[in-house]
């Protein structure tokens, strides 16, 4: 009777272990102390002046919305910065980090494609949903279900600057891209598409010529498009590059029209190229002057604030988005799940940011207006604002 009986104390004693294992592991799945958010940017490298930018916009969303609320439980949101260092191998190390070493829950980032695109199988691989801040390539999400964007897509922002360029009068362009750079080699060649369907004419597109980052010597380009009977220069390039090319085609007495995309917006072009930025125009993302929401001003008040009466970059804005998008995301889903957030992810509409309204479609791509601005006085300016088509 004895033995029956210690028998029956130590299966109790078994069965109580068991259960409080189990109920550890019914744990599992209870509120972190903290939510992860990662910071996915070049801070160094060539790409670190848009890097920056755009973490001005997302370090300020944080200081302004430090929390997330989840089932009613308020959460401390903390940010886990990782540097792309502007190299597609250092991108993959960055967001590999990101994911196991820093626990990150969700991603912001990043500038530039091509850094988005060699982090998409691995936020994938892990359900890690990540948010684009200013990726515009429609590689970043096609095929991929973890990734998604508040900005527009190159497809769209290529035909913004093609209607412009055809509105303006232009029926010959040259194009210099940037080879080595997907985001570069993407809008020249939706631009070149909508430009010549536009047009009628299989050969307006005069000239189309590479260069590689880095490259400061534009000489040989500049000559080609001096004699080929261009109107005018779509250069979708990097700032710093671009920078240099308008200066050196200015140097050699051509005087056409430069036309570009969202990357010229940071002021190391304005620095570079000084007087020969003066009359290019470009797309954007956001312009203060545009029709967007309320936030628009939360957000512009804030910044004023922390930095002063310049004017935010339109990267700084999207930024700024991605993180709210990401806290609201998480709060919607009611978890800190990464399958769960992405689904829910995946249903925004009419998401109010500071750049407008963001709504995502079945590719996880922002259905979002463009603006185009000009460079006028050494100052980035509002030209027109363009509704999505």
């Amino acid at each position: 009777m004895k033995k029956i009986s210690l028998m029956l104390v130590l299966v109790m004693i078994l069965s109580a272990f068991m259960a409080g294992c189990g109920d550890s592991g019914a744990d599992s799945g209870a509120l972190p102390e903290k939510i992860i958010v990662g910071v996915f940017e070049p801070l160094t490298g060539a790409n670190a002046g848009g890097g920056e930018l755009e973490l001005q916009g997302i370090e300020l969303a944080h200081e302004m919305f430090p929390t997330v609320t989840i089932d009613g439980t308020e959460i401390p949101v903390e940010l886990a910065i990782a540097d792309n260092k502007s190299d597609k191998t250092e991108a993959s190390n960055a967001a590999r980090n990101l994911v196991d070493s820093k626990g990150a829950h969700i991603v912001v980032g990043s500038w530039g494609s091509g850094f988005s695109m060699a982090a998409g199988p691995i936020f994938e691989d892990s359900e890690v949903p990540a948010i684009g801040t200013s990726c515009t390539n429609p590689l970043v999400t096609k095929g991929m279900p973890y990734y998604f964007r508040v900005c527009f897509i190159d497809p769209f922002q290529g035909t913004v600057m093609a209607k412009y360029a055809f509105d303006e009068g232009f029926k010959k362009i040259a194009v210099v891209q940037e080879v080595s750079n997907d985001y570069a080699v993407s809008l020249a060649a939706f631009f070149k598409d909508a430009f010549t369907e536009l047009t009628g004419d299989d050969n307006c597109i005069v000239s189309t010529l590479n260069y590689n980052t880095n490259d400061q010597d534009f000489s040989a380009q500049l000559t080609d498009i001096k004699n080929s009977g261009a109107e005018a220069i779509f250069a979708p390039g990097n700032f710093t590059e671009t920078a240099l090319l308008m200066k050196q085609a200015r140097e050699l007495g051509i005087d056409l029209q430069f036309l570009g995309g969202d990357t010229w917006e940071t002021p190391p072009l304005l620095e570079i190229a000084g007087d020969a930025a003066e009359g290019a125009v470009y797309s954007s993302f956001y312009d203060p002057a545009a029709p967007l929401t309320e936030m628009t001003a939360t957000f512009l008040d804030a910044y004023a604030a922390k930095y002063g009466d310049e004017q935010p970059a339109g990267v700084t804005a999207c930024g700024f988005d991605a993180y709210l998008l990401a806290l609201d995301a998480i709060q919607r889903a009611g978890s800190a799940d990464g399958p769960a957030i992405r689904d829910t992810l995946a249903e925004t509409k009419d998401f109010e940011g500071a750049a407008g309204f963001v709504t995502l479609d079945e590719n996880g791509d922002a259905i979002k207006p463009a603006v185009i601005k000009t460079v006028k006085d050494g100052q980035f300016v509002y030209k027109s604002f363009v509704e999505p088509f």
